[in-house]
């Protein structure tokens, strides 16, 4: 499973991502454990990478374990401040608030 993607994998990644309510974050880890592929967290990120050719997604809710938003995700952290996501004093998305309970 490790580094293939497929047009199932992907729209079952995407699927979960969909389900992330406004104002919650997951982790990449957290969806890949949601989809059955527990040790495919960046697989996940990578599937996140190319969303944009699958359809509109929220892929801006999903950030690491420690809610740090992705570097090359430039208006990540607008997003979710716009959603009503707070931030710690590190730059960090507060976890322990804001994360997905699914």
């Amino acid at each position: 499973m490790q580094g293939k993607m497929d047009e199932d994998l992907i729209y079952e990644i995407l699927s979960a991502v969909e389900e992330i309510p406004e104002g919650c974050v997951a982790s990449y880890g957290q969806i890949a454990r949601l989809t059955g592929h527990d040790k495919n967290a960046r697989l996940v990120g990578r599937i996140l990478s190319l969303s944009q050719y699958y359809g509109d997604y929220p892929c801006h809710r999903v950030v690491n374990q420690a809610g740090r938003t992705a570097p090359c995700f430039r208006d990540q952290r607008e997003r979710l401040e716009a959603e009503g996501v707070t931030f710690l004093p590190n730059g960090n998305v507060d976890m322990k608030k804001h994360q997905w309970q699914c």
